[in-house]
Formats: structure tokens, sequence, C-alpha cells
């Protein structure tokens, strides 16, 4: 008995499947027989089993004699076919019972239970790129009904079976589900029972109860349905929606939620800003508050320390007003003149308020002696009261001294000072005196201890325990000025602040230089990067030649089926199996470089809307002109929309065909259907495939035109950079998977076949994405193909944008060191992590595939990838700023998010030149659109948990910093320049703060420096921190209030557009039986005329392949084959005509 066949539809894509396992291998003793007809080797398909105890299944049998879905939803079964049906259908509610299995069957089932088992163990041990466990996503704010638990290792129950869009090859699905929306997935099936229904498949009784469809008003969307969205609301819980209605024109429900959702980001914003003011203000004055209970003794002046001068007079190391003096000492009977200002008047009082000096010890002279002649006393010749003084008025301050006054070089205008406790003692009366009335220890201390602190000498001595409360009375003279606690901390914490601020700025600026120093070079030469420059390509497995090994193209090639790339036929000649010849022919016409000589098939994509002639010829050559291999390049433009840019005169789309060397058979093609981003009828769309060359270099151009309902509307076709982007990666997705294939989808399948002259869409594995006012530098497209082939970890990489407009205006000339600083700081410094967190869409490359142990795993177009960026009803603010404003770097998310353990790359060799906006407006709208999108997806990628990296030394720490540091962008420019004004009048600057300002300012000048050796930058530099206000605040704040407006505002102008309300609603609805999905065999068989045949596989016909030599002639002549290319009928547009009686049957492979 001979082993199941494989399948052919999954087996070398399953790997990029979440749930996917790899086929079953053929075991020794169970042959394969490949000359058994696909459809009579599953004759009898074993019977379903209850769904908790199902078996693995074998594939079904896919041939290329099966009746279409349009065919199966029109054509009427017969009777018995009917019957049977309906019981297939009503059994399919409850569980099929078990049956009685033949002997055939049952060895059916233990083999592909065996190879089940067999291939999750191997799963559960296998390293390498795809981690084990995959199917634990990661966390995302956008679609939170994702997240899965992480399995376990061992399984102590049966494995839940999958979902249908998750099946095993080894189940019984028929085919992968389309990733299309659940509302799309329900239409199509609504529009199926109708259909089965018009033709009799259904129950007479349910026919009979089928209502008549209604419309039916859409009900409001509830929009409080996350915590967030009640968050938002409880925050502007004060502002009612019917003032949003009538004051703001804010009608519906879910524009009011998002105008909610921005007012309460822009109170976090701000709630974050003042945050960092406290941190870098407040917690100074509240930790350590100004102390304006001293006042200072002295001060320094131009490097002297000299004394303060005051009107106010002291007693004992206390502040009294003048005026209130005078006061008193008229109560006390005595006349207190000015002269004795700025004076000590503590020797006409006795200071001893609490008895401490037992009979009136070292009593003062109850006299003032004036510095200008003369003295003062009472009129009974006693000392003033100062129990009295403090009861008439009380101190205004303490007298402050530092611990330079105390130093001898000052002692002549302090006197003798000495510290005891927290007080300063001026001893000159003590030792003019000469007693000893302490007795001899505390005179000798006091005596040799002039300018130090004498706490510590009379602590432990009881003659110093018990004249310390005397001396206090009788010679104080102020406080000492000393730091509190709070003082010490705050200034311990803002030395950490500062010295872990430099250091991450530090550390960040030198891993961007080792990065362009030591790692940038090697990417693109033979061998790559080794050693502790690849880790992350060594632990993805890079080193493994096993990985390097790629899958088969077996789907569309009659050549190849079986057969790896190493393959020498035309068809598999990429990178991994160039014939020799063809290896040779190409380094003689190449010149000789130290660059990876590899040849992948790449696609050069192209994404226009309103660009002009000029615009568009300066892209489309400058790709043509690189240096990469003509035979392994195909350029791939989409139009989005028939637009004509503002000062043109012909649209875009009519510029781009005439500027095409389009095939005389192809000149007018066909309208073909596909769905669109978009809700409700603008869901279908039309596009036109226009094939030939331009500058030699195969050209596929797709115009999107609309349906007919749109075609007198303005804009029509148009439906967004992402849904372009989306065209060229479902279908990729679809050939990868040999899935279903759209009208439009198959007419790209069929030209660019035709124009790769036999190369299938299947070996393409890389595309280029530029935008239509870019232009390529000659060697960029080598450099970066080198480095992909160089390491298969790499997923996508991004090259260096620079502006070829700098000096058109000011506003243009403050983006120049912008745009170098964003590449060569932040993208070399993510790159040594293998994670750059924006691949710019103007000039970008993805992997379509990458090679695994004999296999592809699709990496653009894998199907998670595409569901999430394929989401056409956006309702949340989130959404809609990660998918309707930023989709590049939400792309660059996604593939992050899919692949955390693949790389993303920067290469600086590979360079282009872009035009930047001239005028402020149009700048205005576009930072809008980026400042609104890379904050929502930092927030989408801080939740990501296994980037590289652990704690503060990880990727993820990293985007939270620059998440943080982008939302305080504001507050920070304010503090700036606060510091520079506050330092610019200021006797007493803040350092700290100064060193930090000075290490942001400074570091990207030595960057230029030891990088790129240009001091031109140096000037850009300057012009750039002059603007530094326009970058952090008024762009920031500008993006910040508008994040509820998802237009692309004064980007790019068309004529006659009125004003962009941003993405519309839907309008009316979508009709789902418009659109036609086949297999490739049947669109194929549709348009060459082959028909089918049960027993042979039907192959795709190219331009290499022969012509079938017809029967003989009457006259016993036959005619010789030709070559098919030579007939361009076959590849042209079918039409819709009858076949010719008599002819011979179309050729079959």
């Amino acid at each position: 008995m001979s082993g199941p066949p494989p399948n052919r539809d999954m087996r070398h894509y399953a790997p990029a499947l979440r749930t996917s396992r790899s086929p079953p291998t053929q075991e020794r003793g169970t042959p394969h027989n490949r000359n058994t007809p696909r459809h009579q080797q599953h004759r009898s398909p074993p019977p379903q089993q209850p769904q908790a105890h199902r078996a693995p299944q074998p594939p079904p049998h896919r041939s290329s004699h099966r009746p279409t879905s349009t065919q199966r939803l029109s054509q009427t079964p017969p009777a018995a076919a009917r019957t049977r049906q309906s019981r297939q259908s009503s059994d399919s509610a409850r569980p099929a019972a078990p049956q009685r299995l033949s002997h055939q069957q049952q060895q059916h089932h233990l083999y592909y239970q065996h190879q089940h088992q067999q291939q999750q163990l191997r799963n559960r041990h296998a390293g390498g790129v795809q981690r084990q466990g995959s199917l634990g996503r990661s966390r995302t704010l956008t679609r939170p009904d994702r997240y899965r638990p992480r399995p376990g290792m061992i399984r102590t129950s049966p494995a839940p079976v999958p979902p249908p869009h998750r099946s095993l090859p080894f189940m019984s699905a028929p085919r992968p589900v389309q990733p299309m929306s659940n509302r799309l997935q329900l239409q199509l099936q609504q529009q199926k029972i109708r259909q089965q229904q018009e033709a009799g498949l259904a129950r007479p009784q349910a026919r009979r109860r089928k209502p008549e469809p209604v419309e039916e008003d859409e009900e409001e969307p509830d929009v409080l349905t996350s915590c967030w969205a009640w968050t938002a609301y409880l925050l502007t819980i004060c502002i009612p929606g019917i003032c949003m209605r009538t004051c703001c024109g804010k009608k519906t429900a879910l524009v009011q939620q998002a105008w909610r959702e921005k007012l309460a980001l822009v109170f976090i914003i701000l709630g974050l800003c003042g945050v960092l003011v406290f941190i870098t203000y407040g917690l100074t004055l509240v930790l350590c508050p100004e102390n304006r209970s001293n006042s200072a003794y002295s001060v320094e002046v131009d490097g002297v320390r000299r004394p303060i001068y005051s009107k106010d007079v002291r007693v004992y190391g206390r502040v009294y007003e003048m005026d209130r003096m005078k006061d008193f000492f008229a109560t006390q009977g005595v006349n207190l003149t000015n002269d004795y200002e700025n004076m000590d008047l503590g020797p006409i009082f006795n200071g001893d308020a609490s008895g401490a000096c037992p009979g009136n010890v070292a009593l003062g002279p109850c006299r003032l002696d004036s510095p200008y002649g003369g003295s003062l006393v009472t009129p009974d010749g006693q000392c003033l009261s100062i129990i009295a003084l403090n009861r008439y008025m009380s101190p205004k301050a303490n007298l402050g001294f530092d611990w330079i006054d105390l130093q001898p070089e000052y002692r002549h205008n302090t006197g003798p000072l000495v510290v005891l406790g927290n007080w300063v003692l001026n001893l000159t009366e003590y030792l003019n005196d000469g007693s000893s009335p302490f007795g001899s220890y505390v005179d000798r201390v006091l005596t040799n201890s002039a300018g130090a602190d004498i706490s510590y000498q009379l602590l432990y001595e009881s003659d110093g325990k018990h004249a310390r409360d005397c001396l206090f009375a009788r010679y104080s003279a102020g406080v000492m000025e000393s730091d509190t606690g709070g003082c010490i901390a705050a200034q311990i914490i803002m030395n950490i602040m500062l010295a872990v601020i430099v250091v991450i700025i530090v550390v960040r600026y030198s891993m961007a230089t080792t990065f362009l120093w030591f790692i940038a070079g090697r990417l693109v030469k033979p061998g790559g990067r080794s050693n502790w420059l690849a880790w992350r390509s060594i632990k993805g497995g890079n080193e493994d030649p096993a990985n390097h090994i790629p899958g088969p193209y077996s789907y569309y090639n009659p050549h190849n089926v079986g057969s790896s790339s190493s393959s020498t036929s035309i068809s598999s000649s990429s990178s991994r199996g160039t014939p020799s010849s063809q290896q040779q022919e190409l380094a003689v016409r190449r010149p000789e470089t130290d660059i990876v000589n590899t040849q992948l098939y790449t696609i050069m994509m192209v994404t226009c809307y309103s660009e002009g002639y000029e615009g568009l010829r300066t892209t489309l050559d400058s790709l043509a002109k690189t240096t990469y291999s003509n035979k392994h390049k195909c350029f791939f433009i989409v139009a989005d929309g028939m637009i004509t840019g503002a000062g043109e005169s012909r649209a875009t789309p009519d510029i781009i065909v005439d500027m095409m060397d389009l095939d005389p058979t192809m000149r007018e093609p066909k309208a073909s259907s596909y769905v669109a981003i978009a809700d409700g009828e603008r869901q279908l769309n039309m596009a036109k495939v226009y094939a030939g060359h331009y500058r030699g270099v195969p050209c596929v151009a797709v115009i999107k035109c609309g349906t007919d309902e749109e075609a007198n509307k303005p804009k029509a076709g148009n439906r967004g950079k992402r849904d372009s982007q989306l065209i060229v990666m479902q279908f990729f997705q679809r050939i990868l998977f040999n899935d279903r294939l759209s009208e439009l989808d198959y007419e790209i399948f069929w030209k660019m076949t035709w124009l790769m002259r036999g190369v299938t869409p299947d070996k393409f594995e890389l595309v280029l994405m530029v935008d239509a006012d870019t232009r390529v530098l000659p060697d960029s497209l080598t450099y970066m193909v080198a480095a992909m082939a160089n390491d298969i970890t790499i997923m996508g990489l991004c090259g260096e944008t620079r502006i070829a407009n700098k000096r058109a205006s000011w506003v243009s000339a403050i983006q120049v060191f912008e745009y170098y600083i964003s590449h060569n700081y932040a993208k070399a410094f993510e790159s040594l992590f293998g994670i750059v967190t924006c691949l710019p869409g103007c000039f970008s490359m993805y992997r379509i595939k990458a090679p695994k142990n004999g296999a592809w795993v699709p990496i653009l177009a894998n199907p998670d990838i595409i569901l999430e960026y394929n989401q056409n009803i956006v309702t949340t603010l989130h959404a809609k700023n990660l998918l309707l404003l930023g989709e590049d770097r939400f792309l660059s998310t996604l593939m992050l998010r899919t692949f955390p353990r693949r790389q993303m790359m920067y290469v600086p060799q590979a360079r282009c030149k872009t035009i930047v906006p001239e005028t402020f407006k149009v700048l205005l709208s576009q930072r809008r659109r980026w400042i609104n999108s890379t904050v929502h997806n930092l927030m989408e990628l801080v939740l990501v948990s296994d980037l590289c990296g652990i704690a503060c030394l990880s990727m993820q720490f990293s985007v939270f910093v620059d998440l943080i540091g982008t939302l305080v962008l504001p507050a920070a420019i304010c503090l700036t320049v606060y510091l520079i004004v506050n330092t610019a009048i200021s006797s007493n600057p803040q350092w700290q703060s100064l060193a930090l300002l000075v290490a942001i300012l400074g570091l990207p000048a030595v960057l230029i420096a030891i990088t790129t050796f240009k001091l031109v930058y140096i000037m850009w530099m300057c012009v750039y921190l002059i603007a530094l206000p326009i970058w952090n605040f008024i762009l920031p704040v500008y993006s910040y209030w508008h994040f509820d407006d998802f237009s692309w505002g004064a980007t790019r102008k068309v004529v006659g557009e009125k004003k962009d309300k941003g993405h519309l609603d839907a309008e009316g609805k979508f009709d789902p039986s418009r659109l036609v999905m086949k297999k490739w065999e049947d669109w194929e068989a549709e348009r060459t005329g082959q028909k089918i045949h049960p027993r042979n596989r039907l192959t795709l016909i190219t331009p290499l392949d022969p012509l079938p030599i017809p029967p003989a002639s009457v006259g016993g002549v036959s005619s010789t084959s030709s070559p098919m290319f030579a007939n361009r009928q076959r590849f042209s547009t079918p039409i819709n005509t009858p076949p010719v009686m008599g002819t011979p049957p179309p050729p079959h492979h």
C-alpha cells in the first residue's frame, strides 16, 4: 500500500503559520507512487469523527478539475447530490457518529497520527529563528482579542482543534481561509447561502420562512468598550455630548469619543510635563526650601569674601529691624541713633534669659560704644533685659556664617569665632577679659580652638556640659549655614539623574559609533559579520548551513516539481541557484566589488499618488540605472487612483503608462476586481494591470481606476497607500500558499511571469518600497540585496535618506540635520540591537520569504502580519493613528511584534535623496502625522516583552525612554530656554543642568566629526539648533492637539480637491457577488483555453514553453514547434469568444 501523498499546498510554507506544522515526511517502507493520479490517491476519505477525538486527517484532494467557487454556486446538482448535500448540512450541526473504518482507512489514520506526533516532538525541541511556542502573541493595543496564553512544553490533554484560519496541513480543511475581515467573511457566507437557496439546495420550509431583505438603519456603535474608553469618558465627563454636537460640530458617537480620547491623552501629556518640571526644579524646592530665617554675614564678590552691610542691628546672633529697635530703646530711656546701624548691640544686653550664668558670670560691660565716638548706657547703668526685648519685638532672622568666615584671613572682620553645636560664638570679650569663669579645661579649649568646632570637646567633660548654656547666653554671634537632610537628598537625586542621563546619551552615541565603524561595513561583504558582532544572527541560526537551504518551487513550473532552488533552470535561477554561465556573464558585465555577488529576485515597488512627470521620471530612472542585475529585478508601480496633482495637466496614471514601453497586445487591459481597504461599497475596487518595460527593466503598473459607480467622482479608485502595499503583500501571500487568487492577482501573476520570461512570482524573495519622489543612488539596491543575502535573519532594512532640496527654503534647511541625526544616530543605535523601530516608507526593503531547512518561511507575506495590517474598519483613536496616518511605521511595528527574534537593520551604504516640504504649512501637516503615529507605535512596541536585551539594557527600555522623551518635548524645550536665560542673568548658575545641556547638544557634533568628516554638517546642526523651538514645541503641541485629525492635510494636493476631511465613513453596501476568487489553475484554463484533465496537473504556460505538435495534416506534413513566446495571443487579455470546433486541444503538462 502506498503512503498518502504530501500536501502540495502547504508543505513548504507551513513554518510561517503560528499553529502550522511541517508536512509528513516520506517514511522508509512506504514509497510514494508519483505516477498515481492525485484524484485516485484519496478516492475515499476517512469518515469524520467526533471533534474531541478526531485524529489528524489527510490533506484534501485539490486537483485542478474541481469546479471553481463561482461554478459551485451557480450549478444545480442532481437529485442524488442534492439529497447528499442536504444530509451533510444537517449532520454538520452535531458531531458525526463513529463509523466502522476499512483497513485502508485505518492505515491512513495511523500514518497521519504518527506523523503528527513526531512533528510535534520535533517542533518542541527545534531551535532557530522561528521560536517554539510562538502561539503566544505579544500584547497589542489594537487587537486585544488576539491575546493567547503561551502553550506549555508538556500537554496533559489532547490539543484543541485550531480555528479554521489556523488549520494544520494534516487536517481536512479544504484550503487556508483568506485573510479577510470577519465582516467580509460573513457577507460572503450569506451570499453563498442565498445562492444555494435560489438553486434549490436549501429546505423548502426554510426558503418559505426567509424574509425579504429590508434596509435597516445602522445602529450607533457602542464606544465605551474598554477601560481606556471609560477613563477618557470620565476625564471629560464635564463636557456633555450635546455641547460637542452643537458647539464643536461633532455629530457621531465615534467622533465624540475620539475627541474625548484626545483630551485624555493631552491630560496625560500635561501630567508628564508637570512631572518633568517638578523633578527638575520643584524637587529641590520641596526637599530643600530656601532658608529665609538666616541673614548671611558675608558674600563673595569678584572672588573676594566681603561682609554684607545691613541697616538692621544684631543682638546675640539675632537680627532686628533698626526702626523697631529705636522704639524699644526709647522705652528704656536710651536714644539709639543711626550711627549704630549694622552693629552688634549685644554688649548692652544681658542675654541670660534662663539663669544659665549664676551670679552674672561673664556679664558684659552694659555699654555700647559707637564707631564714630561716644557710647550708650542705660539711665541706671544696668544691662537691658533680653526678655523685655523679645516681648517687645521678634527677631527678623538669624545671622548666618559660612565656614570660610571662620578662617584666619577673615578674622580681622569677625574676631575669634568658634562653633558650638549649630551656633557660632564670638570670643572677643572672653579673651579680652582674661579670666577663666568656666574652669581651666574650658578656658584651654576656648583659647586654642579659634575657627574650629568645639562641640565634641565640651560634650564629655562635666565643666563643658555646665558651661554650654552660659556660653550661648553670653557669646552667641549667629548660626552656621549648613545643608539639611532634605538638601543633601535633593543634591544626591539630582546628581544621580544627571549621571544616568549622561550615561544613556554617551552609551547610545557610543553604540551608534560602534555600529557605523565596525558593523555596517561588514553587512554587505562576503561572510558578513562574525563573532560578537553577529551574536543575534548566530543565535537566530544564520551560521547553520541548513537554514540557508531554500524551499522548492513546485507550484507553477513543471520543471521544478520536487526540486530545490539549486536547479539550473531559468525559472529557479535566483540567488540560490544562478547557473555558472550566468554568473560568469554577470561577473564580466559588472565591475569588481568587495560586496556579496548574490542575485535575489527583487520587486521594486513604487507607490504613486499625485506626483508629476519630473518626480516619476527621476525615481524610475534611478531605479532602472542601479547596478543590480536587470534579470533579477522588476518594477511594480501602484497608482493610487485617477489623481491629477496640483499644477499638473495630466493624471498621474496617464504619465506612468506613457513612460512605459507597453507590449502592443496589452495596451488596453481590462479592469480587474479586488477587495480594498475601505468600508461599504468602496470595499470593492477595480484596477488595470499594464505590463511592459521601462529602460529595459520589466515593469508592471497597477492603476486603481475604481468601479463604474465612482467613475465620475473625484479621486476615483483612491484607497490609500496601505491598500497599495497590501495589493503586493496579499498577492505574494496567495502565491506562496497556492491560495485562491482574485481577478487582479491573476492579472499580475501571468503578466509578471510573461515579463520575467517564465520566472513565476513565487521566485521573488525581496521587495524594495520606494516613494515616487525619491532618487535612489546606483549602488544602493546592490548593497541592500547583499545584506539580505548575507544574513537570513534580517527581515527588513533601510538606507540613509538625504535631502535633495537643502537650500530651497528655510523650512527645508532646518530638516537637513534632523534627517542626518535620525539615521546615523537613532537608526545606527537601534541596528546594534537589530531592531530598527521604523523603516521609512520612502526607501526600505522587506523580505517576502526566508529560507529555512529546505523550506520557506513567509515574512512580509505572513498571514499574521497581513491580518493585522488589513483592518478596513477602524473605530478607535489609537488604531486610526496607527493605520491611517503612519502605515509605514506600523508595518515595521507589526514585523517586530510578529518576529521579535529576527532583525531590522540600517545599511548606511545604501543612500537615496528625497524631496522634503519647502513651506511651513506642509511641514506642519507632515510632522503632525509622523509625530502622532510615532507616539502610538511606541505604545505598541513598549508592550513587546521579548525584544532584545534585559531590563535597562533592553530595547524595550529604550523604546520606553523614547516614548516618554517624545511626550515631554514641549516641557523640555521650555526648561532649556529657562535654563539659558537664568544662566545669563544669575550669579549662581545651575551647573548640573548646564552640563546636561552641553552633553545633549555637543555629542552630535562629535558624532559628525568621527563618522562623516564633513564639517558642513556642523553648520546644518547650528541651523537645526536655532529652529529647536519649532521641532520641540510648535510641532509637538500642534500634533498632540490634533490627535483626532486623521487627514493627510497639505502634504499632497490634488486638482479640484476640497478640504480633506480624513477617511470617510462607509457609503452603501458591499456586494460580494462582484468579487471572483479562483485557483490559478482555473484562471489559467480560462485564459489559455486549456482543459483541466483529472489525471494530469495543470501547469503554467510560460513564454519558454514550446507549442504542442498539432496532428498531421491531410498532406501528411506536420508543423514544427515554435516558442510559445511568439504566440502573444496566449498572453493577452482573454476574449470571451467561443472556441472554434475542430481545433486541437490546448497543451497541458
